[in-house]
């Protein structure tokens, strides 16, 4: 990779491959078939209903295999009955939920309230670092009980008045799914069937011809993985496979198959702000001036991203309009670092540059491009780029005793449309991948996820404006968008939910 400035902008120059098509026309992935072959950046690691809020496993299984009591209605920000038919809020701490009837899961077990309360448990179980549970509910407390067969009451420790909203993440399973241990064999009562998992190559699911509402078409999927955004995108113009997700800026150069669409993520690099030299505020500052985010977009970046202020992006309740993009300025950059050499900051000190590959679309090219502009004004920085599990390690607590000072890149999905379900996990002192410890923060954080309205919008909005103007723990990059690739003989357009998801029975042939 070659990077080169010019007219004070940063250009990454890429080099492209070139795949020779014998026809400009897609052929059609397995002709003559009700399946779908749909193509991943990268493989799950897991497969367990508590996992779906991570993009690689929710894209499979969740409203396909497993289904939630409530649906998040994305094009109107509202809640929908899925397996719960109605509910209502009977005191400031309790929710009754009335479930569908006439429901089993793929195993022949019924789908009653015995089952709603096992699958709470066991998401809530500590033994499992389920996503569910560290992402959306840790931080509140909640206690579900049968009253009927298929009424379930929820108790909460402090008003939950986004509750429905919550429990739109909770990922129903059969209440015989082992607790305690995860599984790679989801069951649930979606309208697919959970086939096989053939670990490096696919997973395959069927269709649930049983299932309790309308039948769709597709009648099997299988997904595959490919790290190369040009292959990815090669397949679906061949024909070899119907649907490919994160497709890069520069391979998505077919308007009728190539369709953009906001993902809800954010991404951003986390600092490891009690870790010396980003200990001081004006280090991580620094860190920020010398980033020109803009020379990224229509570059690495698509030219349709926003640029971040914050790590909720404006379709969550609770963001700040009133916070600004850092500028880029290399010069007041160096002039911080040099204040903070002046008092003894070791400004010098390796600093860890961390990514993963393919986190999203060319993410390597940003970390590598970030290093150069760091080193220009007087950062040492080492690039490493992690696979999964190690990144991980680093992502989450505990947090190494001796680590080294670390800016860790993230891509943060929030799609549930509340703050909440970022601030708690990211910046409560309790939070699993939170840096921080500050008492007022965390007081904060708590008072407005208890109210509602205009309160809980300017209570968040205050905890937002604490977190990047006052400590200035991150450095937000970017609100994102996705390029999908569809093959033409699929009738389908993508939308932010499919930041999370992927319904099967939302494909349509042509």
């Amino acid at each position: 990779m070659t990077y080169v400035k010019h007219w004070g902008k940063w250009a990454l120059l890429l080099s492209t491959g070139v795949i020779a098509i014998g026809s400009n026309t897609p052929l059609l992935a397995q002709a003559n078939s009700q399946s779908v072959t749909i193509v991943m950046p990268g493989s799950p690691d897991r497969l367990d209903p508590c996992e779906t809020p991570r993009s690689l496993v929710g894209r499979i299984i969740k409203q396909n295999v497993v289904e939630t009591l409530v649906e998040l209605d994305y094009q109107n920000a509202s809640t929908l009955p899925r397996l719960a038919t109605s509910w209502e809020q009977t005191s400031p701490t309790e929710w009754v939920f009335h479930l569908r009837e006439g429901v089993s899961f793929h195993d022949g077990a019924p789908f009653d309230a015995n089952a709603v309360v096992y699958t709470l448990e066991r998401t809530l179980d500590p033994a499992l670092t389920c996503i569910t549970r560290t992402k959306y509910f840790d931080g509140n407390d909640i206690l579900a009980e049968a009253i009927d067969d298929y009424t379930v009451r929820f108790r909460t420790g402090a008003p939950i008045p986004i509750l429905p909203t919550l429990l739109a993440q909770l990922a129903i399973s059969s209440p015989n799914t082992p607790k305690g241990e995860y599984t790679a064999t989801p069951i649930g009562t979606g309208p697919y069937l959970f086939e096989s998992w053939t670990q490096g190559t696919n997973v395959k699911l069927a269709r649930n011809d049983t299932y309790w509402s309308d039948t769709p078409e597709i009648d099997e999927a299988t997904y595959v993985w490919r790290s190369e955004s040009s292959v990815a995108a090669a397949m679906v113009e061949t024909g070899e496979a119907d649907l490919a997700f994160s497709i890069a800026p520069q391979d998505a150069d077919d308007p009728e198959m190539d369709k953009v669409y906001p993902n809800s993520d954010t991404s951003m690099f986390r600092l490891s702000v009690d870790v010396p030299p980003l200990n001081d505020i004006r280090v991580r500052k620094a860190v920020n001036l010398a980033i020109d985010r803009e020379a990224f977009l229509g570059t690495i970046i698509s030219d349709q991203a926003q640029l971040a202020t914050q790590q909720i992006g404006p379709n969550v309740f609770g963001w700040n309009a009133d916070l600004k993009p850092w500028s880029y300025d290399p010069k007041a950059a160096m002039r911080l670092l040099a204040e903070a050499r002046a008092d003894g900051v070791p400004v010098d000190t390796e600093i860890r540059l961390v990514g993963r590959g393919n986190m999203f679309s060319n993410s390597n090219e940003l970390v590598e491009a970030t290093a150069q502009m760091l080193r220009a004004v007087g950062f040492t920085v080492q690039i490493e780029s992690l696979e999964m599990s190690l990144w991980l390690d680093v992502a989450n607590k505990p947090f190494s005793e001796d680590r080294e000072p670390t800016m860790l890149l993230t891509q943060h999905d929030n799609n549930s449309g509340d703050a909440a379900f970022t601030l708690f996990f990211k910046y409560h002192s309790d939070g699993r991948q939170s840096e921080l410890h500050d008492p007022a923060l965390d007081a904060l954080i708590v008072e407005a996820g208890a109210l509602s309205g205009d309160e809980r919008k300017v209570a968040y909005n205050e905890a937002t404006r604490m977190i990047y103007e006052d400590i200035v723990s991150d450095v937000p990059l970017f609100h994102m968008v996705n390029y999908m690739r569809i093959n033409p003989r699929i009738d389908f357009t993508p939308s932010i939910a499919n930041a999370a998801e992927l319904q099967l029975s939302e494909l349509k042939y042509r």
